[in-house]
């Protein structure tokens, strides 16, 4: 039966009329404008000095200045997720989670203070809450920056007059021991394990440590790492630095770094590990194929036109959209050291045996 046109010029105005339905209602600190990405890998590049745990913390800083959240669980949210986005993008995040989760344990024992849970946010004054956050965070990066120098104070006494020391990995720590010894006027030598080294070459030039101390009259000697053992009867320590410091007392650092401590072990030679306590991470590593580390070191191959170059190790995956080097492009391979063959640890908080890590990570932590 066909309708009458009352009824339906009616029912027309009755659509009409109706209101359309209510879009979701917004969040009230839209973050979605802010790249946490490009924050991290600018401040990687801006500050060359700057830890890889230390950006990602400064990054979450910028964060909750840029998007201020208003309650404390929209705080712990926007940091979670931010954070696991920082982890994500690399292939190697052991470094971004020490951290970030150091950060957002920070975050959660403030924010459980008794001053923080009084009538502030009853009041709804978050506001002062978010800007103490941020201003304590800042004061945690400057203070967690001033560590390698302490660290070179405390770890210079192990350089001796006439001593060698055999190093790897450019680490920045290490350096600032070896300048530090160099500035007091200290005696001694280096050897220097440098994978990318071109084969027939040892001159090491253009390289920062090495032009460092040869600049202040220490003399280095660069070798390939098919060199250490047969250079093990001329050093009296092995100094490295780390990536990540385990709840074990191992260390994660730059592939080799298992090697020399292994080498130095058979020979009965110390084995120190210079790394700021920033970079203590909660992982308990059962062995080297244990890490969350997306890298491929053994590659078995059966094509006939395959050449093997070194720099190619864990690079397998590196195009599927993930920062190389958390922004730098120094990005390496890395394996995994049990604490048994490490014969010390200094931080900024001393000198400590590998059994001890657990303890100061409580510290910490708790």
């Amino acid at each position: 039966m066909a309708s009458s046109p009352g009824k339906s010029a009616a029912t027309a105005e009755s659509s009409l009329s109706t209101p359309p339905p209510e879009s979701p209602p917004k969040p009230k600190h839209d973050s979605s404008n802010f790249d946490i990405l490009e924050t991290y890998t600018d401040l990687l590049h801006s500050q060359p000095t700057l830890t890889m745990p230390l950006a990602a913390i400064s990054s979450l800083i910028s964060l909750l200045r840029h998007s201020p959240p208003s309650t404390t669980s929209e705080t712990l949210s926007l940091l979670s997720h931010h954070s696991s986005i920082l982890k994500s993008s690399v292939r190697n995040p052991i470094a971004l989670s020490a951290g970030t989760d150091l950060f957002q344990r920070y975050i959660v024992s403030t924010l459980q203070s008794p001053s923080s849970n009084t009538d502030a946010q009853s009041t709804q004054d978050f506001k002062t809450i978010r800007d103490q956050l941020v201003a304590n965070g800042e004061q945690f990066v400057a203070r967690a920056q001033e560590a390698r120098g302490t660290i070179a104070k405390i770890g210079v006494r192990f350089v001796d007059d006439g001593c060698t020391v055999m190093t790897s990995g450019n680490s920045r720590v290490v350096s600032a021991v070896l300048n530090e010894a160099a500035d007091n006027g200290a005696r001694f030598r280096v050897v220097y394990v440098r994978s990318d080294l071109p084969p027939g070459r040892s001159d090491g030039k253009g390289d920062g440590v090495v032009a460092q101390l040869r600049g202040k009259g220490i003399p280095v000697a660069v070798i390939q790492p098919s060199a250490a053992a047969y250079s093990l009867g001329k050093i009296n320590m092995v100094m490295v630095g780390a990536e990540g410091v385990v709840e074990n007392g191992g260390i994660v650092s730059r592939m080799g770094t298992y090697q020399l401590a292994m080498l130095a072990k058979s020979v009965r030679k110390p084995v120190y590990v210079v790394a700021e306590s920033h970079k203590f991470v909660r992982l308990y590593p059962l062995g080297q194929y244990d890490l969350p580390v997306q890298q491929t070191v053994v590659d078995f191959c059966d094509r006939m036109d395959y050449i093997y170059d070194g720099r190619d190790a864990g690079v397998r995956g590196a195009k599927e959209g993930k920062i190389q080097g958390g922004g730098r492009d120094d990005e390496e391979v890395v394996d995994y050291t049990p604490p048994e063959f490490i014969t010390a640890l200094v931080t900024e908080t001393g000198i400590h045996n590998p059994s001890a890590v657990s303890e100061e990570m409580i510290k910490i932590w708790y």
